[in-house]
């Protein structure tokens, strides 16, 4: 949660570097950092492992203690980096490479979502392999040597990429002059006027420059605050503001194989190598997403892509509202979902540790003796199981659902990337991610207020109504853009909804 925090306040100012800094210098730097980053939580915590002992015996634990707040604080630094990196390449260099043609930018979109997905399955694999295999030191050794290697192979990608992109050089030189002429503020006078002052220009026009003021400590202290708010309003201002906050209500979830979801699948009784298999399954079902949003796009458009995503993902997630109603089940209405939280922020008791193997364990409580007398789905008993047919329906649900899912985001991503002029794009995109951020804290908070295992059903609900409200929006906005020509599905009917763009973009620009 203190990571969405550093990211919600941080991203939406992403793009407001100084100007002397191309977002090339942008990306290199960002790589930088974020590698340099993970490399030094690799040896942090390959020193933890090796002298836990040690160190907890010396300054009464506090030099251990130390330890831990310099993994997380500099973890954060790289997630927030790799945030930085993926706004300038994924949301700006690659409209630029991919240029006027908006199917190859569609495919390059689904290209990098494959990328990302495909690392998603190969990368846990791997790390989990040596991890088994040898021990945590040598897996964490294994996470910085690979990411000191990456940065070289990296940084040659992206000098390649912008060599080879003249058009990237180009435009990011046109954005400073036009900045520059902006802030000398040149006045155009007559050239018959006395030339005391004067500086030529040309033979037909001359002018003034004024010097722009030091701003005071006041304004310096405001700015960041000045361009967050700008950053907002500006964001609000555009066509596709509902669209951008139909996806970011899709972050309101517990459906996805996070922290929460994998913890509730453990006191379920599922082992780590059966959900190590689900989420495998799940990065498949998000690349099949990316194949599904290519082919509806060059069929139905891209607007009509975004609807038919959203109603794949509503009904899928219809099997997940079934799941809190069958058997296995944990939902019990009795119990009140904020019964631990006195006990969690006032007492102070810690909760009970869980095994990913074994038998059935406490989670999402702070207070076992609780959780023994209060809970009746819960079985401690390691001889029965719980029947397995409500989390089975809940992770098909969750699984199906991430088809309509990349596809969905994959489509209000280019619809940003096409209808937001160039020079707001990045700002925009800050505060598109800050939005989908601001909606990730919000189910982190619920969770809290509801942490005992009878309110993860409540959870499912209403993550389920926050993605229904989320497809709402997006509706609005294709219904706005579409009318009644929604609904149909034609190639004519495609060739003029990529006309209206272009023309939108067009007039814009």
């Amino acid at each position: 949660m203190l990571c969405v925090l550093c990211q919600l306040f941080y991203v939406g100012k992403v793009p407001h570097v100084p100007r002397p800094l191309s977002l090339h210098l942008v990306a290199q730097t960002s790589l930088i950092v974020q590698n340099v980053s993970v490399i030094i939580c690799g040896i942090i915590l390959m020193v933890v492992f090796l002298y836990k002992e040690e160190l907890l015996s010396m300054y009464q634990g506090w030099l251990l203690t130390i330890c831990y707040i310099l993994v997380i604080t500099i973890a954060n630094i790289a997630n927030l980096a790799s945030t930085a990196m993926a706004i300038t390449i994924q949301r700006d260099w690659i409209v630029v490479v991919a240029g006027s043609d908006r199917s190859n930018l569609a495919d390059m979109n689904a290209t990098v979502r494959r990328i990302d997905q495909l690392t998603n399955i190969l990368a846990p694999m791997a790390v989990g392999q040596i991890m088994t295999f040898g021990s945590a030191v040598i897996g964490c050794g294994f996470i910085a040597g690979w990411n000191l290697v990456s940065m070289f192979v990296e940084y040659l990608l992206l000098w390649k990429v912008y060599q080879k992109t003249p058009a990237l050089a180009m435009k990011l030189g046109e954005k400073e002059d036009n900045q520059e002429l902006k802030n000398l503020n040149i006045k155009v006078i007559d050239a018959e006027k006395p030339t005391e002052d004067l500086h030529l220009m040309g033979e037909n026009a001359v002018g003034t420059v004024e010097l722009p003021k030091d701003p005071s400590c006041s304004e310096k202290i405001a700015e960041p605050f000045r361009t967050f708010r700008d950053g907002w309003v500006a964001y609000y201002n555009q066509s596709v503001f509902w669209a951008g906050m139909g996806l970011a209500f899709l972050y309101m979830t517990v459906l996805g194989f996070d922290c929460i979801t994998t913890g509730y699948a453990y006191a379920q009784g599922l082992s780590g190598s059966v959900l190590s298999i689900l989420m495998g399954a799940s990065a498949i079902s998000g690349i099949m997403g990316t194949v599904a949003f290519t082919w509806l796009r060059r069929r139905c458009g891209l607007i009509r892509t975004g609807f038919i995503s959203g109603l794949a993902q509503l009904i899928s997630l219809v099997l997940c509202v079934v799941s809190v109603f069958m058997p296995g089940s944990p939902l019990d209405l009795t119990v009140s979902p904020f019964q631990d939280i006195g006990t969690h922020l006032i007492q102070g008791d810690t909760p009970p540790t869980i095994s990913p193997v074994g038998g059935l364990q406490e989670f999402f409580t702070t207070n076992a003796q609780n959780l023994l007398s209060n809970s009746s789905s819960i079985i401690n008993d390691h001889d029965v199981s719980p029947p397995l047919i409500s989390i089975s329906l809940l992770f098909a649900g969750v699984i199906a659902a991430r088809v309509g899912l990349w596809s969905f985001d994959l489509t209000v991503t280019q619809l940003i990337q096409e209808n937001v002029i160039e020079s707001e794009r990045g700002i925009i995109n800050g505060v598109q991610n800050s939005m989908n951020y601001l909606l990730d804290l919000l189910h982190f908070i619920m969770v809290i207020l509801g942490p005992n295992p009878e309110a993860f059903g409540l959870l499912v609900l209403l993550s389920v109504s926050f993605v229904a409200m989320g497809h709402m929006m997006y509706f609005r906005y294709a219904y706005q853009n579409l009318q009644k020509q929604l609904f149909s599905c034609s190639s004519s009917d495609q060739k003029a909804e990529g006309s209206d763009q272009q023309q939108g973009v067009t007039s814009v620009i």
